[in-house]
């Protein structure tokens, strides 16, 4: 799942299940070798390349996997896919509105996978254009918040490099800009010597659903029936939830 404010932490967290199903692993290695066949197997020259493997590494995919994706998308290995993107929009129980960002092979395939998550988990599919202007392009940057990072030295690192925003979510700063200005305000905190998590363009939304416990549960459990597709490479929701519900879904864990 990728969401926004206080579920950008919760993505996290899901990430090492999603690693050891596999899938974590999956998606960030097919969006290697898709990087390399649209910009070339160079990551200096290839900046989403660049970020594409960055994320890889910091979520342990081991080398030889990263080094055989790059030499796929840029044909020096035979075996790559020819994806294509699709985006699909729908919503979830209680109105929540859904993206889902699929890299795939088979159109047909990943069609029918979303579908049936959409009505198996009490959601439906909608018209494209209908769910999508409720959300925005934007370049998107977690640091963790270590070695005395403070929201301050993250701000003073990006401002000028374009960052728009530095909210602070538990142990995460998330740094949003312009998604045209990602790989500027990466650079921004490179230089200045702050680590990051991960650094990617994702479909945030304009306006958050609040959700309770019950809605909350809903809403994850047909993302997660999404993720489940290996077609699927993100799914954005629109909904957030207090405090007090996110204690409640740890509880369930």
């Amino acid at each position: 799942m990728s969401g926004h404010s206080k579920w950008a932490t919760t993505k996290h967290k899901k990430a090492a299940i999603d690693a050891k199903r596999g899938k974590l692993f999956a998606r960030l290695v097919k969006n290697i070798e898709v990087a390399a066949r649209t910009g070339g197997g160079d990551p200096a020259g290839n900046p989403t390349l660049y970020d594409a493997i960055q994320t890889a590494k910091k979520s342990s995919v081991p080398g030889d996997n990263i080094d055989r994706a790059v030499k796929r998308g840029s044909g020096l290995e035979a075996g790559g896919a020819d994806y294509q993107t699709v985006l699909y929009e729908g919503y979830a129980p209680g109105g929540v509105a859904v993206l889902v960002e699929c890299l795939t092979d088979n159109r047909n395939r990943a069609a029918s996978d979303v579908r049936v998550a959409f009505t198996r988990n009490g959601g439906s599919l909608a018209d494209p254009g209908s769910v999508s202007y409720l959300f925005t392009r934007k370049g998107v940057i977690l640091v963790p918040k270590t070695d005395g990072v403070t929201e301050d030295d993250v701000l003073a690192a990006v401002l000028e490099a374009g960052a728009e925003e530095v909210n602070e979510h538990g142990e995460t700063l998330e740094v949003v800009s312009e998604a045209t200005d990602l790989v500027e305000v990466r650079t921004a905190l490179q230089a200045a010597g702050l680590d990051y998590d991960s650094a990617e363009v994702q479909f945030v939304p304009a306006t958050q659903i609040d959700v309770d416990a019950d809605g909350a549960r809903k809403v994850l459990r047909l993302i997660e029936a999404l993720e489940e597709s290996d077609d699927v490479q993100n799914v954005f929701a629109n909904f957030d939830a207090s405090d007090e519900v996110l204690a409640e879904l740890e509880q369930d864990d």
